[in-house]
């Protein structure tokens, strides 16, 4: 059977690789450092990077990385794609190198989403030192954080993210922005390691190629800060800050330079896969959380 134990990074594409430095050492509170090859890793905890943003003409998500444990999962986990009538390709050793992984494959989602999968961590491991989020954020086994992506073909990608690759449902959002606008299914889909959700699948378009990605910090302290850093360096709210319902994380959402918002946050749900029920959410966010300030 397929395991995936997180998303382990994500890769987006920027126009100017100047502004999501700005962005991830003066907004966020990460470090970074160029890219093998040519790009920039924003890192977040003891690894080389999280998030690889590479250069390109468009502002832009590229890419979801996940991460199997070992190499029998990484191999079923491809199997199990290719069973399900997936095309995937291998990488090259360029990219693997930049990766910092042992091996890599790539394959497309139905919704037309790229996903890399790999295993084996090859990069260097140092510790994760900023001034402006003392507590760090929260990744080990948990990866990077989550990702939301635009679904369209939403019954395909929900049976190929939980038939084939083996992710179990945590959450059901029937959305209704207005009371006359169809109903936007969100499903929300944990992997191994437990996080609420790694990946969650959104019926509806998104230009940048995420909905949203997000990062959580060790203490909601860090969020506050990171709230008045973002107002600070005139960054775009996307959010106010509140708590969900379904993953009790208190955060905000601030757009990135590669036109996709982050979700900022602290105090996420952690589930143990095998045991947990899916839920059913009623409304975004018990407080706080008002998406109207991304439309201003």
């Amino acid at each position: 059977m397929a395991k995936i134990d997180a998303l382990s990074y994500v890769v987006a594409e920027c126009t100017d690789l100047s502004k999501w430095q700005h962005y991830a050492e003066q907004v966020m509170g990460a470090m970074t450092a160029p890219a093998p090859g040519g790009g920039l890793y924003v890192k977040l905890d003891e690894r080389e990077f999280r998030i690889l943003v590479l250069p390109g003409d468009a502002d832009r998500y590229v890419a979801s990385g996940w991460a199997s444990g070992n190499a029998a999962d990484f191999e079923a986990a491809v199997a199990a794609v290719r069973a399900a009538g997936v095309e995937v390709g291998s990488a090259d050793a360029e990219t693997c190198a930049q990766r910092r992984v042992e091996a890599l494959v790539r394959f497309t989602d139905p919704s037309g989403n790229l996903h890399e999968l790999s295993h084996g961590y090859t990069g260097a491991e140092a510790p994760f030192a900023s001034a402006l989020v003392p507590s760090g954020f929260k990744t080990g086994p948990y990866g990077v954080g989550h990702t939301v992506l635009p679904s369209l073909q939403f019954d395909a990608s929900l049976a190929f993210f939980r038939d084939a690759l083996g992710f179990g449902l945590s959450d059901v959002f029937n959305f209704q922005p207005g009371p006359d606008a169809p109903v936007i299914r969100i499903h929300f889909l944990h992997a191994a390691s437990g996080r609420h959700h790694s990946l969650a699948l959104a019926e509806m378009p998104s230009p940048s190629g995420c909905v949203h990605m997000m990062v959580e910090v060790n203490s909601l302290t860090d969020v506050g800060r990171a709230y008045d850093r973002r107002a600070q360096h005139e960054v775009k709210l996307m959010a106010t800050l509140g708590e969900h319902e379904n993953d009790h994380m208190t955060s905000f959402y601030m757009l990135t330079p590669s036109n996709f918002a982050m979700e900022y946050g602290w105090g996420g749900l952690i589930v143990d896969p095998a045991t947990f029920q899916a839920t059913e959410t009623k409304q975004v966010s018990v407080w706080g959380h008002d998406f109207s300030v991304g439309f201003q």
